[in-house]
């Protein structure tokens, strides 16, 4: 089965990337030059990477004593890659980029992933070189980015340090500046650099002329001493082999890939001071090294004395900050590769279970027979995917693994309207993606995981066997739940940061970005205003679901029951009327008819539980009422908007009591305002706040006790 109709559904059908080519930056793509890129990389991905697939597993990289030493499939494949331009597809034309949507980059790269995850370091690489583009120097950028993004050179992320591991703040590695003219040097003020660095994937090899270390560091303070935590932390670039630049005064742009850099001339030097102390053998992922590196041990003195040389990137002390860039594009990147790990499996245990034969089909008990089932011994064995059991595992695995693709793309997609949507749109996208990049690593790591150990499970017995390749796709999936951070940072991340990074306006731009992607498209979906298709399908799905969000199991009583909204728990289904509440008030907002975010999603998310008491009573032959949030609004309303007095309103005949029940309510407001005031009053006077928050509390929950029995009351 092959990954190309779904890819063609998600970029198509569902994420419309071919109104991309309206957009200036590639106005000179077309639907054919897309699918000619997707066809170019699934080929190479089929002839190139899958074959080796099992030779990089089996065949370790190993030292020699000089140099790392890879099979030759790996070199093959990553020639193969660097010759698409696949390195630099989404780069401008300037420096030999393609000028593709990166959602069509994303996608055409998990071909790749899916045929052999480990070969090459292309998402390091791209990485890095991105990295420097946004933060580096013009010279760095000319340099070091411009020769990674043509393949020549290859690039890494070095953070994790023995004694460190993720907690960055404690990294050891020093960076003292190299002589007194450190800050003349054309590539940028020049360091020494002294440490270790653990868990470098692709850290040495032979497959490109240099390799571009991007290094975390610290530098000492006036008294020599590290400065603690991770704002001490600078950025540095660690060639391993040093970079000679003549004229260094760069003009036009050239090709990438060429020697000369406008008039700047670039050659290769003698080895820098990096040395390689060892290879980490892996439960996955063999065919990329992973390294110990020794920075500034002294076995490649650079002239004449120890210390590895290393170049500033951004502002001393920013080194974090600047990293964040590339460690957020590899996020993403391991959260693809994990997907692509499960759609691999997936489509191998579909395969073997279209072939297999293996037991027989259940028959219905015939008239007399009892309940007992019955098999029929002496037919032929049917295919293991008429069994259902081995039908669901197959549709968690589509589901799973589909979906995940899905919030990948969607990411990449994200990346595209930042870089050339609107003001508006673009600020949204990127907010949004902040919000979701913890996301996109976490959940296909640890469901497309799981997808693979089903694989193996409808395999039965061959599948622990490495007779077939589901075996090694769980154990390369495995190592992707720690790339990039384990799920407990991702969430400290997600929770600590991204929601609340500019405070707290990632979850509105989710709202609005979900209102803007989901416009009806095709003739005529705009008709009556860019949101009126939008609002029709909201309103639609809220006839659908308004009378049957909950089923009541027998025994149950009213606190135990379920709500189901379209297969979701209640709080799950609140939030996503939650979510479109927020995005209604960013609508009025632009439309400037105003805006109450909080109530907007509070009436989002109330619309289950209202719909769930009003099915309750339906059931039991009784009128539906509204639920207790909306019956106290409803009541306000009818306060505040009431005819004056003695004049009769026709349309509704007045209710017995009224008046009664509206010094109640006054009565609740009273007890209320006590409630606050106390709050605010126990700040200072803790004793008469409580005395007065106290009685307050009593007074309104009386007061909607009796609300509450009045209702029933006009109920019956």
């Amino acid at each position: 089965m092959s990954l190309r109709p779904t890819l063609d559904f998600l970029l198509y059908d569902w994420l419309d990337a071919e109104s991309l080519n309206q957009r200036e930056r590639f106005a000179d793509h077309s639907r054919e030059t897309f699918d000619a890129v997707l066809d170019t990389c699934e080929r190479i991905a089929r002839e190139k990477y899958a074959p080796a697939n099992r030779i990089v597993d089996t065949q370790e990289p190993h030292f020699d004593g000089e140099k790392v030493v890879l099979p030759q499939a790996t070199h093959d494949a990553h020639k193969a890659f660097v010759e698409s331009g696949m390195m630099s597809a989404a780069q401008d034309y300037d420096i030999g980029g393609m000028q593709l949507p990166y959602t069509l980059q994303a996608a055409a790269n998990g071909f790749f992933a899916m045929a052999s995850v480990s070969i090459g370091s292309n998402m390091l690489t791209s990485g890095n070189a991105n990295l420097l583009m946004v933060h580096g120097t013009e010279m760095q950028k000319e340099v070091f980015a411009k020769n990674e993004f043509s393949g020549r050179w290859a690039g890494t992320m070095c953070l994790s340090e023995p004694q460190a591991g993720s907690s960055l703040s404690d990294v050891a590695t020093r960076a003292v500046p190299d002589g007194d003219g450190y800050r003349d040097d054309p590539l940028g003020p020049r360091y020494r650099l002294t440490g270790n660095k653990m868990w470098i994937s692709a850290g040495d090899h032979e497959l490109t002329e240099n390799i571009v270390h991007i290094v975390l560091a610290k530098i000492p303070d006036a008294n020599g001493k590290l400065v603690p935590g991770t704002r001490g932390i600078s950025l540095f670039i660690v060639p391993k082999r040093m970079v000679n630049v003549e004229n260094p005064h760069p003009g036009p742009l050239p090709q990438a890939g060429e020697g000369e850099v406008g008039s700047v001339k670039v050659t290769l030097g003698s080895r820098n001071d990096v040395a390689l102390a060892g290879l980490n053998h892996k439960l996955g992922w063999r065919g990329t090294t992973n390294t110990l590196l020794n920075f500034g041990e002294g076995k490649y003195p650079v002239g004449g004395k120890a210390g590895a040389v290393g170049y500033l990137v951004g502002e001393p002390g920013k080194g974090l900050h600047c990293m964040f860039h590339m460690m957020n594009e590899a996020r993403i990147g391991v959260g693809t590769a994990a997907t692509m790990l499960g759609m691999a499996g997936y489509y191998a245990s579909l395969e073997y279970a279209k072939t297999r034969p293996q037991g027989r089909v259940v028959k219905k008990p015939e008239a007399g027979a009892g309940s007992q089932v019955v098999k029929d011994s002496a037919s032929p064995q049917v295919r293991i995917i008429e069994h259902a059991d081995v039908r669901r595992m197959l549709l968690a695995q589509k589901s799973y693994c589909e979906g995940a693709l899905a919030l990948e793309l969607y990411c990449a997609r994200l990346v595209d309207e930042q870089k050339t949507g609107g003001a508006e749109a673009a600020d949204d996208a990127r907010l949004l993606l902040e919000v979701l990049t913890p996301i996109a690593k976490s959940w296909p790591s640890e469901w497309c995981l799981e997808a693979n150990s089903l694989a193996i499970q409808v395999h039965g017995g061959y599948g622990y066997t490495r007779d077939f390749p589901v075996e090694q796709y769980w154990r390369d999936n495995r190592l992707n739940m720690i790339h990039e951070g384990t799920h407990g940072i991702q969430a400290a991340d997600l929770l600590g940061r991204k929601v609340l990074m500019e405070k707290g306006p990632g979850p509105a731009a989710a709202g609005r970005a979900h209102c803007r992607h989901h416009r009806p498209r095709g003739p005529g979906a705009r008709a009556g205003g860019p949101r009126q298709g939008a609002r029709r399908r909201a309103a639609a799905h809220r006839q659908r679901h308004q009378g049957r969000l909950v089923h009541r199991r027998p025994g149950r009583r009213l606190g135990q029951r379920r709500a189901v909204h379209a297969g979701i728990r209640p709080h799950r289904a609140g939030l996503d009327l939650a979510g479109r509440g927020a995005a209604r008030t960013g609508n009025r907002r632009r439309k400037g008819e105003g805006g109450n975010s909080w109530q907007d999603w509070r009436h989002g998310l109330f619309l289950p539980l209202r719909a769930a008491e009003n099915r309750r009573l339906a059931q039991r032959g009784r009128k539906p009422r509204p639920h207790l949030y909306s019956f106290a609004r409803g009541r306000l309303l009818t306060m505040a908007n009431a005819a004056p007095k003695n004049t009769p309103n026709p349309a509704k005949p007045p209710k017995p009591h009224a008046r009664l029940e509206k010094w109640i309510w006054i009565l609740i407001y009273g007890g209320l305002f006590l409630v606050i005031l106390g709050i605010a009053t126990g700040r200072t006077e803790p004793v008469i706040g409580w005395s007065m928050a106290a009685p307050g509390a009593v007074i309104a929950l009386v007061g909607f006790v009796l609300i509450y029995v009045r209702s029933r009351l006009d109920d019956k």
